[in-house]
């Protein structure tokens, strides 16, 4: 009897794995969703959107752009999880959920709730002024917040992102401290700023046209090494602080997706990263591509996850 069921159980899943393996094979028969935690305008809407526009020439359906900003970029990343692992809705993720996650601010879990698929960019994080602004360096700003506490306020894509734990970070280790004024992405920072309501922007590189517009100016990085696009600015580093702010750019999708499945969507995106508008797209805003495979990609997820647990209770914004 013990041995029937047995075989019972094994016929079950070959016929369940042919049903996984056929539904993968005819993968995708409609338009897949692709979830953008910023919103438009910025520079992962930007390049995402070319991404995209180059992956469906590879699956052979539309992939539909929809941003759903908030929460420093978790709340687009929520709705993905939330959603069943057929491949039908991706998205876009950053370091910025794990972040949220140590800091005891997040409803599902950074690793066991999605599933990597590929890593496919870089940002470029920089802090700015307006061009008319009295900061014409970044020792400037450093100078005037010693004497001035918490007079200069600056935005950032939301708490818990990378540029503001770098901003926090800085504070700490200068001992200094800054107003944080936090927005949902790098358009409305910009229009902060233009309209004199913040003194500066720590964010990814979507404020590259106005600095290149003359309207901005670009007081430093927070690379590991000045920019190529830069040459002249210097990374905080430089300045005498020895703070990066890194995040990683990646497809992910819900939990238990099917290995084919993530397969197919990796093969297209990588396909995508070599298209002409997508390669474009990265070098106007100075962002770097970084391809990691899915298996990769999974493995810099779980060391990421590590370093920002190790960061954020380094400055004291661990849940309690």
């Amino acid at each position: 009897m013990k041995q029937r069921f047995i075989v019972v159980l094994a016929i079950m899943a070959m016929f369940l794995g042919l049903g996984l393996v056929a539904f993968a094979a005819e993968f995708p028969t409609k338009p897949i969703n692709l979830v953008i935690q910023y919103p438009a305008g910025g520079s992962t809407d930007v390049t995402a959107r070319a991404l995209a526009n180059g992956a469906k020439k590879y699956l052979g359906q539309p992939v539909i752009c929809e941003n759903k900003a908030g929460g420093g970029g978790t709340v687009g990343v929520a709705l993905v999880a939330a959603k069943p692992g057929d491949g039908y809705t991706i998205g876009i993720v950053t370091s910025s959920p794990t972040m949220a996650f140590h800091m005891g601010k997040l409803n599902f879990h950074p690793l066991n709730d999605l599933t990597p698929i590929i890593r496919w960019g870089n940002y470029l994080f920089g802090i700015t002024v307006r061009a008319d602004s009295q900061f014409k360096t970044m020792k400037d700003v450093m100078q005037y917040i010693k004497q001035n506490p918490e007079k200069l306020s600056y935005g950032s894509p939301g708490v818990g992102t990378p540029p503001h734990l770098a901003m926090e970070e800085l504070s700490m280790v200068a001992n200094v401290k800054f107003t944080h004024i936090p927005a949902k992405g790098i358009a409305e920072n910009n229009t902060a700023l233009l309209g004199g309501h913040i003194d500066l922007v720590s964010d990814s590189s979507g404020w590259a046209p106005l600095v290149d517009a003359g309207k901005f100016r670009l007081l430093a990085i927070w690379s590991e090494q000045r920019c190529e696009r830069y040459p002249q600015v210097p990374t905080i580093k430089e300045i005498g602080y020895d703070v990066v702010a890194r995040s990683h750019l990646g497809v992910i999708g819900p939990k238990g997706m099917p290995k084919p499945i993530v397969a197919k969507l990796h093969d297209a995106f990588r396909k995508a990263m070599d298209e002409p508008e997508f390669k474009e797209i990265m070098k106007k805003l100075d962002m770097s591509n970084y391809y990691l495979d899915t298996e990769g990609y999974a493995k810099y997820m779980k060391s990421d996850f590590e370093n920002i647990e190790k960061l954020v209770k380094k400055l004291g914004l661990d849940k309690k």
